[in-house]
């Protein structure tokens, strides 16, 4: 009897390995292609996820773009407590791309330092220094978002028609020229003496013409 050949077991497909770079854009039912695919890189996620995998060069080909952006969103939802999430994450986003961009040109500096190229070596460090500061600065403008700042203002009076502000004049001696004014009028001058008899006051003319009128009829006295 004629033994069967044993057949080969088929070997399973090795997984696919997915491009590092991909990008995986999700399409809402009465969203075209092309419009989700805009909204999807528009993100600033997506945008700082592509910069830093740009920038890092060493490990482009191992790091996938998507972990990055799960990632970016993860951390950049720890420090959204208002409304203010998208210039929140914006600013999480970019301070990461900061640092990278800090890292890689520290990186290029070390390397020439290390071959003598003194100049390529300040080059690389200035540029460093450069992202650092701005970083920072982004991280401050968070901070500023997140804990505004404590302003005091004093309190002014808003009245109708013109005001006088008299600065460095003592208030008694402010109070004094007030006084002066009412009792003297419009002008400087002193009133006349109020204390003087009343008969020395203006004469009543009803009076005076019914004197005339008497004087008239006894002229043989």
């Amino acid at each position: 009897m004629k033994k069967q050949p044993c057949k080969a077991k088929k070997q399973p497909d090795p997984p696919s390995v997915r491009d590092p770079k991909t990008l995986e854009v999700k399409k809402y039912p009465d969203e075209s292609l092309s419009d989700a695919l805009a909204r999807t890189v528009l993100r600033p996620t997506v945008q700082a996820a592509n910069t830093i995998q740009q920038f890092s060069a060493a490990n482009s080909k191992k790091i996938e773009l998507m972990s990055l952006i799960n990632d970016l969103v993860d951390q950049a939802k720890t420090v959204i407590g208002g409304d203010m999430q998208r210039v929140e994450s914006m600013l999480v986003c970019q301070a990461h791309t900061l640092d990278s961009i800090f890292g890689t040109l520290a990186n290029c500096a070390s390397l020439n330092m290390r071959e003598n190229y003194l100049d390529a070596f300040e080059r690389y460090m200035r540029l460093a220094f450069k992202a650092q500061s701005q970083c920072r600065a982004t991280l401050e403008t968070l901070a500023m978002i997140k804990n505004p700042p404590i302003v005091y203002t004093r309190q002014a009076n808003f009245a109708n028609g013109p005001q006088q502000v008299n600065n460095g004049v003592p208030s008694h001696v402010r109070e004094n020229e007030i006084q002066q004014t009412k009792l003297s009028g419009a002008s400087n001058e002193l009133l006349p003496d109020t204390g003087a008899p009343a008969v020395t006051g203006a004469i009543n003319p009803a009076v005076e013409a019914v004197g005339e009128v008497h004087r008239a009829e006894n002229k043989t006295r």
